[in-house]
C-alpha cells in the first residue's frame, strides 16, 4: 500500500506510521522521531496507535476513513417542504411588488407554519434544484 501510491496520502501516510510501530521488526523508535520521519504531529502518531488499539489490530480499520452512520445534520428540506415552496414561489406575489424575490420568499415562509425557516440561499438551491425560475 506504501509503495504502490494507489491509495490517498493520507491513507498511506496512516500505513506508513503503523509500519514505524510495528514491533515484530525489532525496537521502536520514539514517537518524536517516527513524527519527523513520516511527516506528521507526535499527536498523529498517538492518535493512530489508539485507534488502532480501539479497532483490535485490524490494519484496514485503522488506516482507512471512519465511516460515518449519519449526516451531521439532517435536512430541513424535505419532500414536503420542497413541494409547498414551489407552489409559494409560483404563486403570485403579494401586492405591491412585482415578482417573487429569493429574501420575499424568505420572509413569506416564516410566516407560514407549516415549512421550518428557511435561509434565502437555501430557498435558491432549492429553486435551481428544481428549474424554478423566479418572474
Amino acid at each position: 500500500m506504501t509503495t504502490t501510491g494507489v491509495r490517498s496520502a493520507s491513507m498511506i501516510r496512516r500505513a506508513r506510521v503503523l509500519l514505524a510501530l510495528d514491533t515484530s521488526a525489532g525496537a521502536v523508535a520514539p514517537r518524536v522521531v517516527i513524527a519527523d520521519r513520516v511527516g506528521v504531529s507526535c499527536d498523529t502518531v498517538r492518535l493512530i496507535s489508539k485507534r488502532y488499539a480501539e479497532t483490535g489490530g485490524d490494519v484496514w480499520a485503522t488506516v482507512g476513513r471512519k465511516a460515518r452512520a449519519l449526516p451531521p445534520v439532517p435536512s430541513a428540506v424535505t419532500g414536503e417542504v420542497e413541494a409547498r415552496l414551489i407552489a409559494l414561489a409560483c404563486s403570485t406575489p403579494p401586492k405591491g411588488h412585482a415578482r417573487w424575490s429569493l429574501r420575499l420568499l424568505e420572509k413569506h415562509v416564516a410566516l407560514v407554519e407549516d415549512i421550518p425557516d428557511l435561509d434565502h440561499s437555501t430557498i435558491g438551491r432549492v429553486l435551481k434544484k428544481r428549474n424554478c425560475v423566479l418572474m
